[in-house]
């Protein structure tokens, strides 16, 4: 008799302390809901503390575990303190959503060195040394983990419509999960990422907007996907069924990247 149940897929996140970030809005708010659903104890974590306290007083209202920290994804120490934060109060963090980002929008001569280093800040270093952080805190405690990184379709591809920066620091994100993966392999820690195409959030809406109204028509589905559809992805990933699955990158676009864009 195999020790493993048939099918083995269980999405029980009981005991579990998670910490997500970039969880005022969009995605980062749907994956906290997520989690909190399934059993875990939930630290979300943005610069916007009202969205953050309202969002946890939803999840505990629902009869779920959560908290509320406000942090800067650019400041080291602001960083460090929340994963601090969750330790303190839940105990050591076992799942780290690396979600917060920011889109650059600019042609890349015509940033301002003060937006490189925004950009850069939010989108790569901020996510590597909250990695670091969580993998510390997780080896000194014998632990295993899982950290998922929210990468992008556009580090797949770029066409040169002014997000060169954004599209270089998703690639960056990508390759960080496939060396971090390996490094901490030998601790039981799973290092993965998911590469979303388009999907409703802030983010999007404003992209929507430049470009004169909602591009769904021009989508080889003819649609934007919703955050919910990215619920199974973010649950395999911190789940006990993909404990063999670590340096992976999955992309979730909903064809969105295909060359082919024939319809009937």
């Amino acid at each position: 008799m195999s020790q493993f149940p048939l099918p083995y897929n269980s999405n029980d996140l009981s005991g579990r302390v998670a910490l997500v970030t970039g969880a005022s809005s969009g995605l980062g708010e749907r994956f906290a809901r997520v989690l909190a659903a399934q059993g875990a104890k939930v630290v979300v974590a943005a610069r916007r503390l009202d969205r953050l306290e309202a969002l946890a007083a939803d999840i505990v209202a629902a009869g779920g575990q959560a908290m509320a920290v406000r942090m800067d994804a650019t400041d080291a120490d602001s960083l460090i303190a929340a994963v601090a934060a969750a330790e303190e109060r839940f105990g050591t963090v076992d799942i780290l959503v690396n979600n917060a980002g920011m889109p650059d929008a600019q042609r890349a001569h015509k940033m301002s060195i003060e937006l490189i280093d925004q950009v850069l800040g939010v989108n790569l270093r901020g996510p590597w040394i909250l990695a670091c952080e969580v993998a510390r805190r997780l080896i000194a405690a014998g632990k295993p983990g899982r950290i998922v990184n929210i990468s992008s379709v556009a580090h797949l591809e770029y066409f040169g419509g002014g997000a060169a920066l954004y599209a270089t620091t998703k690639t960056a994100v990508a390759r960080m999960t496939e060396a971090l993966a390996m490094e901490w392999s030998p601790y039981q820690i799973n290092v993965n990422a998911i590469a979303p195409g388009m999907f409703t959030s802030e983010m999007t809406d404003g992209m929507f907007e430049r470009m004169g109204g909602n591009p769904a028509p021009h989508l080889p589905r003819a649609r934007v996907c919703e955050p919910a559809q990215l619920d199974t992805t973010l649950l395999y990933l911190v789940s006990p069924a993909s404990e063999c699955v670590t340096g992976a990158v999955i992309r979730v676009d909903d064809g969105q990247s295909s060359t082919v864009r024939l319809r009937k």
